[in-house]
């Protein structure tokens, strides 16, 4: 028994007896980590920067549920619904049943008198309403390091247009900040502008 191999944590490896004769095959197994949520987000939002999205923020009638616009149009928080729905989750039917609910707790900028499930999720305020209420807010802050990947971040642009993006792994040229894919204009892009705005929220939106 003094004789036979030991395999620790590290590696695994088994043996074979044949006419008295011990063969011996170590085999190493790479242990990849299982994917984070975070992780799948960021993969998501990474993979929108690969459509050719034209800017546009028109109305539109959609189905329900799983409704989207034209695939060859959107604008900042149509990235938003399509990473989460790349993983199950669709914040059409998320939002729109929370306002149905608690439509009182939700903004009233456009006058509204009940949800309109066709563009409720589309509409930065009420994505930061709804986050705020399912998911988690955390600390607004000038340190980089507090914005993890899969993170939401909103700002205000021009000092009336809100605006929302996703916190990713890749870092700015100087390795200071993370980058932020949105589409403030010319298509889902990866970009370092976490501190180019006001920024008004962050927040932590993981579903189970």
């Amino acid at each position: 028994m003094g004789n036979q191999p030991r395999f620790g944590h590290k590696g695994l490896g088994f043996y074979l007896v044949s006419t008295g004769l011990l063969l011996i095959a170590p085999l190493v197994l790479a242990q990849t980590p299982t994917p984070t949520f975070a992780d799948r987000l960021v993969h998501a939002a990474m993979e929108r920067t690969q459509h050719q999205v034209t800017y546009d923020g028109a109305y539109h009638s959609i189905p329900y549920p799983g409704g989207d616009v034209p695939a060859h149009i959107g604008v900042c928080t149509d990235v938003i619904v399509r990473a989460y729905r790349t993983l199950g989750h669709d914040l059409q039917v998320l939002v729109h049943q929370d306002m149905k609910k608690h439509f009182t707790l939700y903004p009233k900028i456009w006058g509204l008198k009940k949800p309109d499930r066709n563009i409720d999720h589309r509409r930065v305020p009420n994505l930061r309403r709804f986050f705020e209420r399912h998911g988690k807010t955390l600390p607004i802050s000038k340190s980089p390091q507090d914005y993890q990947p899969g993170d939401l971040v909103t700002w205000v642009v021009n000092k009336k247009l809100p605006h929302i993006g996703i916190v990713v792994k890749a870092r700015s040229r100087d390795k200071k900040r993370p980058l932020i894919v949105h589409n403030i204009g010319v298509g889902p892009v990866a970009e370092d502008m976490l501190f180019d705005f006001p920024i008004t929220g962050h927040y932590r939106f993981f579903p189970k």
